[in-house]
């Protein structure tokens, strides 16, 4: 295996090597792998193909809810769309929002410490952009930016703060377990951005900078993940401090490698790539193996090399998988 520090140097920009994640497979995924191939989890999967990383989600961990919910039941508290009807930010004021109080991460503190021989990714995730669609409703939140900005501004700053105050303390706890904070929201669809370059840059932009910043305060890199064609705020992103992107959906319009690497390379660190949905699925493990000599060259340094959505589901082989790992450390 790659030593985990020469990985950990490409989101660094301080070397260039081979890198390989597996991604996060579908539960349904992991059991199919492990039942067909006599594997007893996933984790000797990954050791057995050369996975490099590893990702703990501080949200599964660290929320100690005394109704036995999750953070993100606790957001919507246990309503569809909560806000969807919200005309005051009185309204937003008086919202149940979840309780920081209720966080510990000594579960996450020490799942990381087991994995030391691997490059952490971890941190709070962080959707605020999810859950404002969620707790609004995608149409509505997306009206609201329009007809109701204020609310929009009011519960951003909710969901934002609590998220803020939660990395803070996941941070001061763990900050020495974690190699890269990961934190993600989707803002593309298969053809361009869900909202406008201006509406992102008026209510998502300064929030992810707050985010990155408070990361960036405690030493660490910083990786984003966001499906879909985002590549009209890849510059604006490079400039608040995003070092690394996740997960490079390749047939999402201007996100395919050539186009990434004429106009980022150098500036970011390249983790995904690998088609999910069609070349994973339909393609051989010869087609697969190709793929991703492809990518390495065209990529060049800072390449991790990582399925193009983290959550690979069952109709992808295993062979194609294992021919994906093999490729990531090939000589070129």
């Amino acid at each position: 295996m790659i030593e985990k520090t020469r990985v950990l140097g490409l989101f660094h920009g301080l070397d260039e090597c081979q890198g390989l994640w597996l991604g996060n497979p579908h539960p349904d995924t992991i059991k199919k792998y492990c039942e067909s191939l006599g594997f007893p989890d996933f984790e000797t999967i990954r050791v057995f193909l050369g996975d490099n990383c590893r990702w703990l989600m501080g949200e599964e961990y660290s929320y100690r809810d005394p109704e036995g919910r999750t953070l993100f039941e606790a957001f919507l508290q246990g309503k569809q769309r909560p806000l969807e009807h919200c005309d005051s930010i009185r309204e937003i004021e008086q919202y149940p929002w979840p309780d920081p109080g209720f966080l510990r991460f000594e579960a996450l503190k020490e799942a990381l410490m087991k994995q030391r021989s691997y490059v952490r990714f971890s941190g709070m995730w962080t959707p605020f952009f999810h859950l404002l669609a969620d707790l609004f409703g995608m149409e509505q939140y997306f009206i609201n930016m329009h007809l109701k900005p204020a609310i929009v501004q009011a519960a951003t700053e909710k969901v934002v703060d609590f998220y803020l105050e939660a990395n803070r303390r996941c941070l001061e706890e763990c900050g020495e377990e974690i190699d890269v904070f990961f934190f993600g929201n989707d803002f593309g669809t298969q053809l361009d951005l869900l909202i406008s370059p201006e509406m992102f840059q008026k209510f998502v932009l300064p929030y992810l900078k707050k985010i990155v910043e408070l990361a960036k305060s405690h030493g660490l890199p910083v990786m984003l993940h966001s499906c879909g064609a985002i590549a009209k705020v890849i510059p604006i992103l490079i400039d608040i401090g995003i070092d690394a992107l996740h997960p490079l959906q390749a047939r999402a319009r201007g996100m395919d490698a050539e186009t990434l690497a004429k106009n980022f390379r150098g500036k970011l660190t390249f983790v995904g790539g690998v088609d999910t949905q069609d070349l994973l699925v339909n393609g051989s493990p010869d087609d697969v193996r190709r793929e991703v000599l492809r990518l390495r060259k065209t990529f060049k340094e800072r390449y991790i090399v990582s399925p193009s959505h983290e959550a690979v589901l069952p109709n992808v082989p295993f062979e194609n998988i294992e021919a994906m790992a093999k490729a990531a450390f090939e000589p070129l």
